[in-house]
């Protein structure tokens, strides 16, 4: 089938096989370009990602086996191919990379499935045990707008709300350029608010742990990541000082918890506050689009914008496996929005949202850039893809 993108309220419902290959090709190429990481880091060799698909956890996956030789097990859910329907750029991003990790003789196995329920943790755990035996890196990478709670049932959702007072702020349609102002209604109670707590926060990161050390299949040493956002002051109400920021400071208390526990077999917990980036999250937050595609511009001019793959890389050589890491800020988190938050880059990220309009918006920003993203995210618009030609879905 001819496969096209499809996308509906800023939600891209289509993924293209070979775009996504190549893609993911392209991440491995760049690592591939740059030596081993080696050192006193000890760089790891058995690898767990949760959320190894997309975005930075894919990009975590490949810096783990092309930067460091790792065997990597990973762990997502996905919406396989069929015949009449294209599957999800996940999917098509897994099956690449298993194929080329098998290609190039590394050791690759994924698992489809709910990470947040016991079920899938248990096979997680028995496919750790057999091609692995313990793990000296898990990855925590998911985003999920629910999750079901294995102990009790209950079905959570998560909303994306200011907290207390509605938020209002401008934002934009990436798709028809147009610039507008947007009110978001704040979360209508608490129980919104635990919500979001329970599906983002760190209890299932905390739960993964205790899974693979009850199993006896944390290695003396091991480190775990997980990935947080803080932002500039005028996403805030929406982002850091809302619903979600809750969760992120929820995640960033189970990495204290979680690092105390670990200490005692040499190993840490620590979070990496990473870059804002386009990601199918990102393009429906009130406020984000616009933000990010200014950030882009203003980065790009300087020199200075990275993609997932970069930040991995970064964190990996800079930070988890360094001889000499960079240090963390005073919360103990990892600060690979170091760049983004420049005090010169967010000047004029502000200068340019107070003055952005839908008539000088390609101008002041890099919408193209984004849309051009946000395609490739789902496998379009990728160089040298015939899209005009049949594929197997």
């Amino acid at each position: 089938m001819v496969i096209e993108p499809r996308i509906v309220h800023n939600i891209c419902l289509t993924a293209h096989p070979e775009g996504c290959a190549r893609q993911v090709g392209e991440q491995i190429a760049f690592v591939r370009g740059r030596p081993l990481l080696s050192g006193s880091g000890a760089p790891p060799k058995r690898a767990l990602v949760i959320g190894s698909t997309n975005g930075y956890g894919l990009a975590a996956r490949i810096v783990a086996a092309y930067g460091c030789g790792a065997s990597t097990v990973g762990v997502a859910f996905e919406r396989p191919g069929a015949e009449s329907k294209p599957g999800s750029a996940g999917w098509y991003n897994d099956r690449a990379f298993l194929q080329i990790a098998a290609r190039d003789g590394l050791g690759a196995w994924s698992l489809n499935g709910d990470a947040f329920s016991e079920g899938v943790k248990s096979q997680a755990m028995d496919l750790v045990r057999e091609h692995l035996g313990t793990v000296d890196l898990v990855v925590y990478s998911i985003a999920s707008p629910r999750r079901q709670d294995p102990r009790t049932g209950v079905l959570h959702s998560s909303v994306i709300k200011p907290i207390g007072k509605p938020f209002t702020g401008r934002t934009v349609d990436f798709q028809s350029g147009v610039v507008s102002e947007i009110t978001a209604e704040p979360a209508t109670s608490e129980q919104e608010i635990a919500d979001t707590v329970k599906v983002m926060g760190g209890e299932d990161w905390a739960l993964w742990i205790d899974a693979l050390e009850g199993a006896g299949l944390l290695a003396d040493g091991v480190i775990t990541t997980a990935f947080s956002y803080i932002g500039p002051s005028f996403t805030a109400p929406i982002y850091r000082e809302g619903t979600i920021g809750r969760a992120k400071e929820h995640l960033e208390r189970t990495a204290g918890e979680l690092n105390q526990r670990l200490a005692a077999r040499g190993g840490r917990a620590v979070i990496s506050v990473n870059k804002a980036l386009v990601t199918r999250a990102s393009a429906v937050i009130p406020a984000v689009p616009l933000y990010i595609a200014l950030l882009y511009r203003v980065m790009k001019d300087r020199g200075l914008h990275e993609v997932c793959i970069h930040q991995m890389h970064r964190l990996f050589r800079d930070h988890l496996y360094s001889d000499s890491p960079l240090p963390t800020d005073a919360e103990g988190r990892i600060r690979l929005d170091d760049r983004e938050m420049q005090e010169d880059v967010q000047a004029e990220v502000a200068r340019r949202w107070a003055e952005v309009t839908t008539e000088n918006l390609e101008r002041l920003t890099d919408i193209a850039g984004f849309r051009r993203e946000y395609l490739q995210y789902h496998g379009f618009g990728v160089p040298e893809v015939d899209y005009n030609a049949d594929v197997e879905p």
